[in-house]
């Protein structure tokens, strides 16, 4: 891929789900395919910290196995959603249809509708890359299952041999799920090995195949598909719930940070804990009013004596051995914690007062 690509693959453990975030990165005008509800904290999280305009959601189809957060990026961010105009969804900003175009920045994705697995499903092809996100239609070594959803062994089999299967062998495959740990694939590679569509197969073998699996209906199945056609607004439109106490931001590695700026205005509000240890003190004095000093390999067993009438923001040379203070902290049971971003180096600065 050229370097004006960022790309990053995600993953949701429970669901198996691989959500997708592309962004052009001249412009940072970015879009995000097949999002997960209970990761929306974790990727607006990843967005904001690389200073992304997320332009849009993508799915791939209605999801039968998770609920999408969609909706929850629209509410804050502004982006659109987008799917197949065969998918079911009535929250959209934008139906699909083969030969569409979804750009953003200099890049586009062009839309193949793939279905099969359901009516609605569509696979994103970034051309200039030689990328192709595949939805439940064509998995690692396998497929969506037909047995459902409007599902068709037959249709599938057209969708992927005759749509999928004509692009370049070099096309790297992004599915939407994998439970194997396999991360991709390329369209040569299904094409030989996929033991369902792959090799010498032809319909009846495929379609004989996806008519005897006999699986498990997918376990959130009757919450995944109603909330999902609602674009995965939540039955009381309300956004996940963020700690309150002061402005947080929730980093990608799951820390909340607070900015210096805020803590040296609201230093009556806070309890401010600083873990640097006696040989930094000793060498670097500077200290903010009123901080309780315990060095960071000290920290486990002097939790006592940190007040619990406050919340608690901690502080180190750089912000960097604060955040495992935090984790210590958050271990212990305190609800009310956050790092303050970028040490006493950003702190001294930014010309906050010091003691």
């Amino acid at each position: 891929m050229t370097s004006s690509l960022l790309f990053k693959q995600l993953f949701d453990q429970d669901s198996g789900t691989y959500t997708y975030l592309l962004a052009d990165a001249a412009s940072k005008d970015a879009i995000l395919i097949d999002s997960v509800f209970e990761k929306y904290v974790r990727d607006l999280s990843l967005i904001q910290e690389l200073g992304l305009n997320l332009l849009a959601c993508l799915e791939t189809h209605c999801h039968a196995d998770h609920v999408t957060a969609a909706w929850l990026f629209k509410q804050a961010l502004g982006s659109e959603i987008l799917a197949s105009v065969h998918s079911g969804i009535e929250v959209m900003d934008r139906q699909l249809v083969t030969g569409d175009l979804v750009k953003f920045g200099s890049k586009q994705l062009r839309v193949i509708e793939t279905p099969g697995h359901t009516d609605g499903c569509v696979s994103y092809l970034l051309e200039t890359e030689g990328m192709v996100f595949t939805g439940d239609s064509l998995l690692i070594r396998g497929c969506g299952r037909t047995d459902f959803q409007q599902g068709s062994a037959s249709k599938l089999y057209h969708s992927i041999t005759e749509g999928l299967f004509s692009l370049p062998d070099t096309c790297l495959v992004y599915p939407a799920h994998d439970y194997s740990g396999r991360t991709a694939s390329s369209i040569g590679e299904e094409k030989a090995f996929n033991p369902r569509i792959g090799g010498q197969a032809n319909e009846n073998d495929f379609v004989g195949y996806m008519e005897n699996m006999r699986l498990p209906h997918p376990k959130k199945l009757d919450i995944a598909v109603p909330a999902n056609i609602k674009g995965g607004k939540p039955d009381d439109s309300a956004l996940p719930k963020q700690p309150d106490w002061a402005p947080l931001v929730t980093t990608y590695s799951g820390i909340l940070e607070i900015s210096p700026q805020w803590v040296a205005t609201h230093q009556d509000e806070v309890h401010i804990l600083d873990v640097r240890t006696k040989i930094e003190t000793d060498e670097e004095s500077a200290r903010i009013a009123d901080a309780q000093l315990i060095p960071i390999n000290e920290l486990r067993d002097r939790l006592d004596e940190i007040p619990l009438d406050k919340p608690v923001v901690t502080i180190c040379r750089s912000g960097k051995r604060s955040v495992l203070a935090y984790s210590i902290l958050k271990e212990s049971g305190r609800d009310q914690v956050a790092n303050i971003q970028g040490g006493l180096l950003r702190w001294q600065r930014e010309g906050l007062p010091l003691k």
